[in-house]
């Protein structure tokens, strides 16, 4: 499987990976016209991932926002990372989010309640400082 290298754009994040750390990241906005279609590379990626190897696999996100129907996509591309914690695959989300944006931190940890795996809520350094 090769790895992805999609980049952002308006309504869309970027998202890469890179199979040999066991790494993806998306990073941006996400109210794409159709949620499913665009996160389908996701999951095919993920899906291959999990099925080929047995490292461990990281999900980064720095999310903004995200509509009805890409939250839903995340909550699926999550039940994968879940599924496969149960199975006794080590798997991780570290969520990064701008203090600033309480709102990004709040919607972090409504998705973190469901899963079991590590969840990490993490702020990013203000570039101010």
């Amino acid at each position: 499987m090769s790895d992805l290298d999609v980049p952002e754009t308006q309504s869309t994040p970027s998202i890469s990976s890179h199979w040999g750390r066991g790494e993806l990241c998306m990073k941006g906005n996400s109210y794409p016209e159709n949620s499913f279609e665009f996160f389908g590379q996701v999951f095919a990626w993920i899906e291959a991932y999990l099925a080929g190897d047995n490292g461990p696999l990281t999900l980064q996100l720095l999310l903004i926002y995200m509509n009805t129907s890409s939250v839903k996509a995340m909550m699926d591309i999550l039940d994968l990372l879940e599924e496969a914690h149960g199975q006794g695959r080590k798997v991780e989300v570290n969520w990064l989010y701008d203090p600033r944006n309480e709102r990004v931190m709040e919607m972090a940890e409504e998705f973190r309640e469901d899963y079991t795996f590590p969840f990490h809520i993490v702020p990013t350094p203000d570039e101010d400082d």
